[in-house]
């Protein structure tokens, strides 16, 4: 089992107890076991994995995890990675940077405003990546707070719709920086799971998670 020192369950929202994270040994990456997501029914079912130690690294913050989806993104728009935002949360509302789908792609989402990265425009769809079915695929993060930078490869590869930097880019990043130019990701945790805001119910598999200071890559 996760050790509890540094892994927990919840939800970015609400838990009510129903959506569950197991271990699987029917279903794995690089071992033998992988962790299971299988939310409830209701909004507040869904379920996320949760390690704090993001909020000791300092200013840069690189991830690295396998996701395997039963259902491939859809339409909906749906999280499976959330970051509790304490620079977007000083209101007393609690707001957090998330990864997940819409329109059928990748993509990042702000809670604070809705915006996401890419724009869900016909170019910015185009440029962003899908995530199939029944395939485990990786995914990397790099999140710079200093320089408000945000990073995405997805199986080693640079994706172009899902990086953030301090040019306005037409159809990526543009909407995004015109809406809060100031904005600088200041995360505290990492969750992973899946939350679902229309009822889209999904399986998830989650493993070899990794955080550093610096990139670590897929076949580490």
């Amino acid at each position: 089992m996760p050790n509890p020192a540094l892994w927990s369950v919840g939800g970015p929202n609400c838990f009510d107890n129903s959506g569950k994270a197991t271990i699987d040994s029917a279903v794995s990456h690089g071992g033998k076991q992988s962790v299971r997501i299988d939310p409830g029914s209701s909004y507040c079912g869904h379920a996320f994995i949760i390690n704090n130690k993001v909020a000791t690294m300092g200013p840069v913050v690189y991830g690295r995890f396998y996701i395997r989806l039963a259902t491939a993104l859809g339409d909906p728009h749906v999280t499976f990675m959330s970051m509790h935002d304490a620079i977007e949360s000083v209101d007393g509302s609690m707001q957090d940077l998330r990864m997940g789908g819409q329109s059928g792609i990748l993509m990042w989402n702000r809670s604070k405003d809705d915006a996401t990265l890419p724009s869900l425009s016909p170019t910015g769809i185009s440029l962003s990546a899908k995530l199939p079915a029944a395939t485990w695929t990786c995914i990397e993060f790099g999140l710079n707070s200093a320089m408000g930078t945000l990073q995405t490869w997805v199986n080693g590869t640079s994706v172009a719709a899902l990086q953030l930097d301090s040019m306005q880019t037409a159809d990526i990043d543009q909407a995004w920086l015109a809406s809060r130019p100031s904005w600088k990701p200041q995360v505290t945790d990492l969750k992973l799971g899946w939350e679902a805001y229309g009822g889209n119910g999904n399986t998830v598999w989650l493993d070899d998670v990794a955080l550093h200071t610096s990139r670590i890559g897929c076949g580490s």
